[in-house]
């Protein structure tokens, strides 16, 4: 299952990472130990936030993709299931099924 995992940096932390020049090091051990799908860099509440789609099998996996942006950024990190085109198109039975039953 594909999990996207929004990690937003505090400004302070994120700011004294790229003062004493840890941030390429720091972001690339963490996104090399992920193996992400995709990477995205934006702002979200004010802050750097990196979006991250990484494929998961199971949720016992969580905290190994969540504790290092905790740990190196004191980040605020949120996970959510993600989709690409294909999997809606084979969740199609399933969407037909909940509509006959509660549509």
């Amino acid at each position: 299952m594909r999990v996207m995992i929004k990690a937003i940096f505090p400004v302070e932390s994120a700011n004294k990472a790229i003062t004493d020049g840890s941030l390429e090091d720091t972001l690339g051990s963490i996104l090399g130990d992920l193996k992400p799908e995709a990477t995205y860099f934006g702002l979200q509440e004010g802050a750097r936030t990196a979006f991250v789609v990484v494929d998961v099998t199971d949720s016992s996996e969580l905290p190994r993709l969540v504790e290092p942006f905790f740990l190196a950024f004191n980040a605020s990190v949120e996970c959510f299931p993600v989709m690409v085109p294909e999997d809606l198109i084979s969740a199609g039975p399933d969407i037909g099924a909940a509509v006959k039953k509660y549509g």
